[in-house]
């Protein structure tokens, strides 16, 4: 599974990144170190990304971050714990539902300012709305998958931060979006 405007990883990488993924998550519910990082370049950079997790196609864990300050493989390892055992929206993952779990890697671009709320290509780029100290946030395929126009999207964006419906509107609203290269099992 693919999407976003770039891709960042060749297809034997993104299988490698997959793995050490998994091997995070099962290293974490049954012992065991965390496996070896791979041996590609990118993730030795300063990278941003979203792990999320699905348990027979239903969401089961998303988390992720959206500012470049630690090397990628180190920000894939915390987002993936994160999403399995400290999501907010889920009960922890057990050991024996592993095995049901699929995993989706997001790699973000820095976010760009938006002129305007359509300048977002829905589907294509996440967005981030700003807001005061408020902030939330969609990949790409949120957009897509609920048949969003560019209004119902930016309206949903400013519920999940818990803002009115048309927060997106005021002046003071800063809209965001970012390039995402998507990849899963």
């Amino acid at each position: 599974m693919t999407s976003g405007a770039h891709t960042l990883l060749t297809a034997a990488e993104r299988r490698r990144v997959l793995g050490y993924v998994r091997g995070i998550l099962s290293a974490a519910c049954m012992g065991g170190g965390d496996p070896a990082v791979p041996d590609i370049p990118l993730l030795a950079e300063k990278g941003a990304c979203f792990v999320t997790l699905r348990e027979n196609g239903a969401m089961r864990g998303c988390i992720g971050t959206l500012e470049a300050f630690e090397p990628l493989a180190e920000n894939l390892r915390r987002n993936a714990e994160n999403a399995a055992f400290s999501d907010p929206a889920f009960p922890p993952i057990e050991a024996g539902e592993l095995d049901f779990i699929t995993i989706e890697i997001t790699l973000l671009s820095p976010p760009r300012r938006l002129a305007s709320p359509e300048a977002a290509e829905l589907g294509r780029d996440g967005l981030l709305l700003v807001c005061g100290a408020r902030r939330a946030v969609f990949l790409p395929q949120v957009a897509a998958e609920q048949r969003w126009d560019h209004d119902a999207a930016w309206t949903n964006l400013a519920r999940k931060a818990g803002l009115p419906p048309e927060a997106w509107r005021d002046a003071a609203a800063e809209l965001y979006a970012f390039d995402c290269d998507t990849f899963g099992e």
